[in-house]
């Protein structure tokens, strides 16, 4: 075992001894009592079966028989949860020849960043993952289930239906991914239109084709963003069944994955032999792992806010100074788009998430002595899914990676350490991401250009004002001033000044978008503005160091002066209504720090 990955999981434990303490004890309490449906009144039984079969009723009318939540982000705008429309059928299929009962609990909202980007309702985002985990919370609130599965693939709703679904850990939970679309248009050839429109020299027409043509059909995007860094990162928290992630939605081996969810689902409630609670199998080893995960293939910036609040729902407490000492030992494996040119088919083709779990556990930079929902050890999400006999089933592989432009071993990884980075200073901690990053822009120090929104970059880029070495600031962009949007589109300006071999860099308390990387983007920064945080003080013209490298952002102003002067805080009231946005301002003024999760529905213990 990699001494500084023992180290970053014992130092976690004692840090969480108190709070995964009290988070053990309601879950057990709420074990004990066991399954609810035998005790609940008559009428309220009656609610809750009513639309079920005479012989379903029999079933659910005792203890005896096993009734699994559903629990689905359905919709038809997402093209990663359209394919979920026809998933309920199939689980109940499944669990009525199996003996058991599956009963569609409740759905959860499911916006789409990829919507939203740049839009006021990309406000709302971050805040949604509270939403759809209270909704989950609602679903499971009846009390009348042994087990959930909770259908899920995107930014926040992922985040959000673990958070949820870790309210209820004594309850065992399978997630069920649908997988990605085919693949369309390259990511990088889709990126140059999208640089091209922002310079002027394309048209919308160009830009829509070329949109289109990239996000063309059922499935998650394929470039490697938030959504499928989800899907690596629960995977290699015991949460999928091996292999699950990555198998397109129509294609039969997708069904066939479907079906033995349920089936394992069956296997593991507290009426069968394999008892396996949700709250045992997330545990400090199993986020370790997702972090583990996370940084060997490149994945997306918002996990270092969103494995937080997950962790945090488990009584788990973890922090930036963990992300960064695990980054320095976990080699980067993969380069999926944006940190390649590959797209996650081609990630899976070559030997997907089984391949990296061999990898890294052969190496020691991984946990193996984890509970997962397939069953105890890790060891089983290394096996290669075989499906020669109409059915799921496993496989021995020691084969090697069939596409080392894509993925390779950790004897010959792309770059000696993980994906991300942390840099602080008199400016505060930030997330760097370093997967997409060339050697020549790890280090930046230019004079700083304040901004409050994205559209006046672009304003300001459209004018020539630009053309010269500068760091963007955009402070006010944090969870408590606007919901902490993702600033994507600041991407195409900057990427093209940079080509031009400008020296550009950006520092922001908000976010960027899981698919960002080109540009060396000091993001998350913490304090935010509005909590006092030093990035409201920086002035037009004072030079910024951020160095990826020796973990450093550090405006260069006198101590006295810097100390001595005051936020120049912005109106923010534009950010307070539309769009629905004034339903989420109790969220805003509650919301943590990103480095504590950006909790805004319960209280998160100190960090």
């Amino acid at each position: 075992m990699n001494p500084v990955l023992e180290q970053v999981t014992e130092r976690i434990r004692e840090r969480s001894a108190s709070t995964r303490g009290r988070y053990l004890d309601m879950v057990r309490a709420a074990a004990a009592e066991g399954p609810q449906r035998s005790r609940v009144s008559c009428s309220n039984l009656a609610h809750g079966i009513a639309v079920h079969s005479d012989s379903e009723k029999k079933l659910l009318a005792t203890s005896a028989h096993p009734n699994l939540a559903i629990v689905s982000s359905y919709n038809d705008m997402l093209s990663a949860h359209q394919p979920y429309e026809r998933f309920p059928a199939i689980i109940k299929e499944a669990a009525r020849e199996l003996g058991g009962v599956a009963q569609f609990a409740g759905g959860v909202p499911a916006m789409c960043d990829g919507v939203t980007q740049g839009r006021a309702g990309m406000e709302l985002s971050l805040f949604s993952r509270e939403v759809i985990a209270m909704s989950t919370a609602i679903a499971l609130s009846h009390d009348l289930f042994d087990g959930a599965l909770c259908l899920g693939i995107c930014d926040k709703i992922v985040p959000g239906l673990l958070i949820g679904a870790l309210r209820f850990g004594h309850l065992p939970v399978i997630f069920v991914p649908g997988g990605p679309m085919s693949s369309g248009l390259p990511n990088a050839t889709k990126a140059k239109v999208r640089q091209r429109y922002a310079e002027g020299r394309a048209g919308r027409e160009e830009l829509l084709e070329a949109e289109c043509a990239a996000y063309h059909g059922p499935g998650t995007c394929t470039f490697y963003g938030t959504a499928n860094s989800n899907q690596l990162v629960v995977e290699m928290m015991g949460l999928h069944l091996p292999g699950a992630s990555f198998i397109h939605p129509h294609a039969p081996e997708r069904d066939l994955f479907t079906r033995a969810a349920t089936a394992r689902l069956l296997e593991i409630t507290a009426l069968a032999a394999e008892y396996t609670p949700l709250a045992e199998v997330i545990d400090e080893h199993a986020v370790v792992n997702g972090i583990v995960g996370l940084l060997a293939s490149g994945g997306s910036t918002n996990h270092t806010i969103h494995l937080v609040a997950m962790a945090l729902a488990a009584g788990i407490q973890v922090n930036w100074d963990d992300f960064a000492a695990l980054s320095a030992e976990v080699p980067l494996l993969a380069q999926v788009y944006p940190n390649g040119e590959a797209d996650v088919n081609a990630f899976h083709a070559a030997g997907g998430i089984a391949f990296l779990v061999r990898e890294l556990l052969s190496a020691g930079l991984l946990h193996e002595d984890v509970r997962t929902v397939a069953g105890p050890g890790l060891y089983r999400y290394g096996l290669d899914a075989d499906f020669s006999g109409g059915a799921l089933g496993y496989r021995e592989s020691a084969g090697p990676s069939t596409d080392r432009d894509v993925l390779r071993g950790v004897a010959e990884p792309f770059r000696a350490n993980g994906g991300l980075c942390l840099v602080q200073g008199n400016l505060g901690r930030a997330i760097l991401k370093t997967s997409a990053l060339k050697p020549e822009h790890m280090k930046v120090e230019a004079p700083a250009i304040v901004f409050h929104s994205q559209e006046a970059v672009e304003a300001a880029f459209r004018a020539g004002r630009l053309d010269r070495d500068f760091v963007a600031v955009l402070p006010w962009q944090g969870p408590r001033a606007n919901g902490m949007p993702e600033l994507h589109k600041l991407t195409p300006v900057l990427g093209s000044l940079q080509d031009r071999g400008r020296r550009v860099a950006l520092v922001t308390d908000g976010r960027m978008s899981g698919a960002s990387g080109k540009v060396p983007a000091a993001i998350h920064v913490s304090p935010e503005a509005v909590s006092g945080g030093g990035i409201g003080r920086v002035q037009d013209g004072d030079l910024i160091s951020i160095d990826a490298e020796r973990g450093i952002l550090h405006v260069h102003v006198e101590e006295a002066v810097w100390s001595s002067r005051e936020s120049m805080t912005p109106n923010l009231q534009g950010h307070a209504s539309g769009l629905g946005r004034e339903l989420f301002s109790g969220f805003r003024q509650h919301a943590s720090g990103a480095e504590e999760g950006a909790l805004a529905n319960f209280e998160p213990p100190p960090l």
